[in-house]
């Protein structure tokens, strides 16, 4: 059962608690998962952690950090590991499939972008920026030197090339609808330079253009409307589910109950016959490009 089964099972729907959002770098639950296969086989086989690392011939430490998923095993802890364990072949067939941490994004995100990957069709609702999605590679820079707290190079240089990244899902599916719907004010918010401005418009009339691609506006004399509690997105899973995502202040949410995410989907869907048709959209975007 994945995480998303798990939650649509229990009700429980996946969020961050603001203050428990973990920062990188962060253990993958691929990581965690075989630490904690690790530590149970060597219980199991009634070894201390102590003992365990003299078989292995690891520091007690590389064990710790290996059975608390901080750190990537090597061929030869595997295998030693393995033969410490009684050679079940656990460690060794799960070894091939451990990745680190999704360096870049936040960690509330991390779960729904793996989902976006696999999704058959995203639906996306944006009130505060323009969608990751369809950010020019300075937008992104300036969004992610604005955060509080600051980061270093490393960490930006990190999130921008994640940014960057998990733009290539649209380009390399061309057959999955993305829709996109954003509010006006959010084209018309200054950041950088008249050409740095330029580039952003340009970015986005080039990743909005494909068939598969539809980008709305809705203008700022469309009024009040129904998703103006905030920002969100709704996806299909290849098995034929929908699920919805919100974020707010260092927090995320992954909603799955059905009654939900069918308000949302209706919400959205209202919200799509208020703006402007795409080739309006578009109309608009020139001109403001023109504009500046």
């Amino acid at each position: 059962m994945d995480i998303v089964e798990a939650e649509a099972a229990t009700g429980v729907e996946a969020r961050t608690v603001p203050g428990e959002a973990e920062r990188e770098p962060h253990p993958s639950d691929s990581l965690r998962t075989f630490g904690a296969v690790v530590q149970a086989l060597r219980e199991h086989a009634g070894l201390s952690r102590e003992e365990f690392a003299a078989i292995v011939r690891f520091s007690k430490h590389t064990v710790a950090s290996v059975e608390l998923g901080r750190r990537m095993p090597d061929e030869s802890f595997v295998e030693r590991a393995e033969e410490a364990t009684g050679n079940t072949g656990a460690l060794r067939r799960a070894a091939p499939y451990l990745c680190r941490g999704e360096v870049g994004l936040a960690a509330w995100f991390r779960r729904w972008a793996r989902l976006e990957r696999e999704a058959v069709s995203l639906c996306t609702y944006e009130c505060r920026l323009v969608p990751g999605l369809l950010q020019s590679e300075a937008y992104a820079r300036a969004v992610f030197e604005g955060t509080i707290p600051l980061r270093t190079d490393e960490e930006l240089a990190a999130q921008l090339t994640a940014r960057m990244e998990r733009q290539r899902m649209m380009r390399e599916r061309p057959k999955v609808p993305f829709s996109f719907i954003v509010e006006e004010h959010v084209f018309r918010r200054r950041f950088g330079d008249a050409e740095a401005m330029r580039g952003l418009v340009d970015h986005v009339l080039e990743r909005s253009a494909p068939r598969n691609v539809t980008l709305q506006v809705v203008p700022l004399e469309a009024g009040l409307h129904a998703c103006l509690d905030g920002p969100v997105q709704v996806l299909e899973t290849p098995e034929g589910r929908r699920l919805a995502y919100s974020e707010g202040q260092e927090n995320g949410r992954l909603i799955s109950d059905a009654k939900q995410v069918s308000v949302l989907c209706h919400r959205y869907e209202t919200l799509r016959s208020q703006a402007l048709s795409p080739k309006d959209s578009r109309d608009l975007l020139e001109r403001l490009r023109g504009e500046l």
